[in-house]
């Protein structure tokens, strides 16, 4: 009698361990540390070009095109697939970078170039941010992407904290030129190891998609599926809502905060280093970890306890104390952002995820900044305290709203 063997499934490759997933994350890192590299240089340049409003100019309106854009950039990574997109936004922008350094060895930079420049790189920025959140379901299994997510946030912080420096050396030793090379080399680093990562096949979807038609009736298509889903839409409100309370005490709210008190610049980098080494956990417990059960719950009650901590922050009396509350807010804030990423990946239909990006980088790089001029206005009036506890009530307003919603509280990463 002969019997036949059913091959068991292989065991899934932890994501730390599969070089697939290693050459995507080498290419993120250097991608990132030259956005970084290519701030810096901005700034410097436009600084030493024009007036301060002009500087402010330069460093604000890049973020128009990619505020546009960014919807449509998803629209792209779904229909042309998110690796060919990320390769072509990210050669875009080192040959727009490579481009500007090679014209400031010939001419001085003037404001309209550094403007036209800014303008171009939000453009591709817009291309590149939802298709390269689209990638990791297309290299790894869905039982990685937590780990992925915690590899992805360990990434970012390293490069902050790479970054600037290696901007400000580059600054220092060849101007401008120098940096704006040195981003450039970086995003050329980045693409033969985007261009080496294998993507694996869409699986059937869960849905039937509507036929393509042209890019606006995919994007909308796109957000009939995070309306009807019933976990995605959840998931949009929670961002959408604490993103606005977050973003404004963290980045202009500890500025105001810090002269206020007196800590000066110091003071003000000790906390900001304090919260980066929090977040930086929270994604090393995250990589390390790979799964944390009941992650939907998790996720909101750790956002939850994250805004406590924003409101505590405008009343601590000095700068230790400042900074030891910065690392609380880090950590849970931050890990209740990876696990949002995680259960974003995890839930969306793989045909879909370029556009559910491009929706909830819309509410992070593009409308949770306007909340800044609300910030600076509110402050003046009130003073830092009020704002950042009405700020903290907001972000726990989203974190309240996910607790409320079943699909979200229950809602568990693939084991």
């Amino acid at each position: 009698m002969t019997v036949t063997l059913t091959p068991e499934k292989a065991p899934e490759r932890p994501a730390h361990r599969d070089g697939n997933v290693l050459r995507w994350l080498g290419a993120y890192t250097a991608s990132t540390i030259g956005d970084s590299v290519y701030y810096m240089a901005l700034a410097w340049a436009a600084a030493r070009t024009g007036s301060a409003y002009q500087t402010g100019l330069v460093l604000a309106v890049g973020s128009i095109p990619r505020a546009l854009l960014l919807l449509g950039g998803g629209v792209l990574a779904d229909r042309f697939g998110p690796r060919r997109v990320v390769v072509v936004s990210d050669t875009a922008r080192c040959l727009v970078i490579l481009g500007l350094a090679g014209a400031l060895l010939l001419t001085s930079p003037t404001v309209w170039m550094l403007i036209a420049v800014a303008l171009v790189f939000g453009a591709a920025d817009a291309l590149f941010l939802p298709a390269v959140g689209a990638l990791p379901p297309r290299i790894t299994a869905a039982g990685q992407l937590a780990r992925v997510q915690g590899m992805r946030g360990l990434a970012t912080r390293a490069a902050n904290l790479t970054g600037a420096p290696l901007g400000g050396l580059a600054v220092a030793l060849g101007g401008p030129v120098l940096a704006f090379a040195a981003a450039g080399v970086l995003f050329a680093v980045s693409l033969p190891l985007l261009l080496s990562v294998r993507m694996s096949p869409l699986p059937a979807p869960e849905q039937p998609a509507e036929p393509a038609g042209t890019a606006w009736r995919e994007l909308v298509d796109g957000l009939r599926h995070i309306r009807r889903h019933p976990l995605l839409g959840p998931l949009m409100l929670v961002v959408g809502v604490s993103e606005l309370g977050f973003v404004g005490p963290l980045n202009l709210g500890l500025i105001l905060l810090s002269q206020e008190r007196g800590w000066g610049a110091s003071g003000m980098g000790w906390v900001i280093a304090a919260f980066g080494a929090g977040a930086g956990a929270s994604a090393l417990l995250l990589a390390v970890r790979g799964r944390l059960p009941r992650a939907g719950l998790v996720m909101c009650l750790t956002v939850l306890i994250g805004a406590a901590a924003i409101a505590a922050l405008a009343y601590a009396p000095s700068v230790p104390l400042a900074a030891g509350v910065a690392v609380l807010i880090g950590l849970f804030v931050g890990l209740g952002g990876a696990l949002c990423g995680a259960l974003v990946q995890t839930a969306a239909d793989p045909a879909y995820l370029g556009r559910v990006t491009s929706v909830s980088t819309l509410f992070t790089h593009a409308l949770a900044p306007l909340s800044y001029p609300v910030t600076g206005a509110a402050a003046a009036l009130w003073g830092t305290g009020p704002v950042f506890v009405a700020s903290a009530s907001l972000c726990a307003a989203g974190a309240v709203a996910g607790l409320a919603l079943a699909p979200l509280r229950r809602a568990e990463l693939p084991r």
